[in-house]
Parts: structure tokens; sequence; C-alpha cells
């Protein structure tokens, strides 16, 4: 694998961390091992069938977990921790062959983009569900899976693409996370505020 495709294949690997890490990983695992992907540097870790089959066991159960609002919240919060230095070991895994440094950098950046991703994915779903009913929270859900699974093949194969679509992703996310963080700034306002007028006036000291 060249420079250019094990580039694409380090970013769209951060990049899906933040979004659906263990999709991302029993995928590319599986196409290394049987799809005659070839996966860069220590990447190839990845074919290893105790890899394929924990992930893709995680997978399941975030598949869904990630239908339902409350347990989707809390999955999301705790997995902060765990997508975004998987992003990083992804990125510089993928540069496992060249100089340390560069695998360092490549970590760095790799970092910063599974926070984004998992950043905008986190406030988008938590906006999402405010909304009382589970319709929405499902739809968008599903879409993510989509999208994932859509993005972890480009990565693997159409290193064009993957790029447009992380760059796309980088973009929306520095014009939407703002705007998720006001949104649910207010919401959560005007919940405290709805919880005061209907606690009615503390009672009076005898």
């Amino acid at each position: 694998m060249d420079l250019f495709q094990t580039l694409a294949l380090a970013t769209g690997a951060a990049w899906l961390s933040g979004i659906r890490l263990y999709a991302m990983v029993s995928i590319f695992g599986l196409l290394g091992k049987y799809g005659g992907l070839q996966l860069p540097g220590e990447l190839s870790a990845l074919e290893n069938p105790w890899v394929i089959g924990v992930a893709s066991t995680m997978f399941v159960i975030e598949f869904i977990a990630d239908k339902v609002p409350a347990i989707d919240s809390v999955w999301d919060v705790i997995h902060t921790f765990i997508r975004i230095p998987a992003g990083a070991v992804l990125a510089a895994g993928a540069f496992g062959d060249y100089d340390p440094t560069v695998k360092v950098i490549a970590a760095l950046i790799g970092g910063t983009l599974a926070f984004g991703s998992h950043a905008t994915k986190t406030t988008t779903r938590a906006a999402v569900n405010t909304s009382p009913e589970p319709v929405s929270n499902f739809v968008v859900s599903t879409t993510e899976d989509v999208y994932a699974v859509g993005s972890t093949f480009a990565a693997a194969f159409a290193p064009v693409l993957i790029l447009t679509i992380v760059g796309i992703g980088v973009l929306i996310a520095l014009f939407m996370l703002p705007r998720i963080f006001k949104f649910i700034k207010k919401k959560m306002a005007a919940r405290a505020a709805h919880r005061a007028a209907t606690a009615g006036p503390p009672s009076p000291l005898r």
C-alpha cells in the first residue's frame, strides 16, 4: 500500500473511530483476512480472529444500544474514553512502517479527527434525544450505521472518496458543533425553568 492509500485509510479509520469504532475494526479485519485488503503497518493485527470476534460482538451490542435513547447517551459518554484514543492508535498503527516521528504526528491528527467525529455524533444524538418520540433517534442511528459501513469500504478501496468524506465531515462538524451546543444549553435551561415552575413556591417555615 503506497503512502497516499495509507494516509487515506488512516484518516478514514481515525474519523470513523468516533462514530462506529467496532464496525470499522471488524470490517477492516474481515477485509484484510478474507477480502484481499492489504492493511498497512501494524493494522495487520486487525486480521487476528480474536480481534475480529471481539470487534464484531461489540458492534452488535453497540448496534442495539445505539437505538435506545437513554442507553445511547450513556454509551456515548463512556466511549469518549475509548473512541478518541482508538482513533489515535489506529492512525499511528497505519504508519507502523514509518519513522517514529511520523507515527506520533499520525497519532495526534488521528486523535483529533476521532474527537471531532465523536463530539459531533454525541452532541447531535443528545439534541435528537430531547425529542420524546423514538423514531428520530432510530432513523439517525441507522443513518450512522450506513454512513460508517459505507465509509469503511471507501477507506479500504477508494482513497480519494474517503478523504472527501472526511473533509466534508470536518467542515460540517466545525459548522454544527457550536449550534448544537447552543441548542442543548437552551433545552436544558427550558427544562430547568419548567421544573421550577411546576414545583411551586417553597413551603413557608414554621
